[in-house]
């Protein structure tokens, strides 16, 4: 029989599309309120990878990533899902929707992402949530699956995620000069 091991905590991180620069470091600073500050960012850089969100949000999409300096419980994941998904609500203009919130995690081995749509590749977190592995790590870095996002097979997205693991076992080990 195997027994429950204690949870290492690890690195929330958020995706933000936004209509425009100036959405998306309002999502980052309302981010920034509720999570702590940042340690590491990506962008904004331009979001073209698909034209999904086009519809809904407009074209000239663009796309930052935050990386959050304190460690969390991998089991809140649900419940911050559901706390961007209100914040995307309240930054709503006019009923439109100009941020898109993809909150998420990177631990030593993955980078699991949260969704309210549930697929074959998703596992139920709770609270209408589900959890994928969008990424995980080996030697060579980080490994896309056939079900990843396509902005996310891209070399800046990897290295970006691989530099926010670094970041995290860096925090594992030496955090407070002690094994967290």
């Amino acid at each position: 029989m195997s027994e429950p091991k204690e949870i290492k905590p690890v690195k929330l991180i958020c995706g933000i599309i936004a209509v425009n620069e100036e959405m998306a470091e309002r999502a980052t600073a309302a981010l920034v309120r509720m999570y702590g500050e940042p340690d590491l960012e990506l962008g904004p850089i331009p979001f073209d990878s698909t034209d999904y969100y086009g519809k809904e949000m407009g074209q000239d999409l663009v796309r930052k990533f935050i990386a959050f300096d304190e460690l969390i419980d991998p089991g809140r994941l649900a419940a911050i899902k559901l706390a961007t998904n209100d914040l995307e609500k309240e930054i709503a203009v006019c009923g439109g929707r100009p941020v898109n919130l993809d909150p998420g995690y990177v631990s030593e081995s993955k980078l699991v992402l949260a969704s309210a749509k549930n697929f074959a590749h998703r596992l139920y977190l709770g609270d209408g949530i589900y959890g994928e592995v969008t990424l995980h790590f080996r030697k060579g870095g980080a490994i896309h699956y056939e079900w990843t996002f396509p902005d996310y097979r891209t070399d800046i997205y990897k290295r970006f995620f691989e530099e926010v693991r670094e970041a995290y076992r860096s925090q594992l080990c030496c955090g407070n000069g002690e094994e967290i």
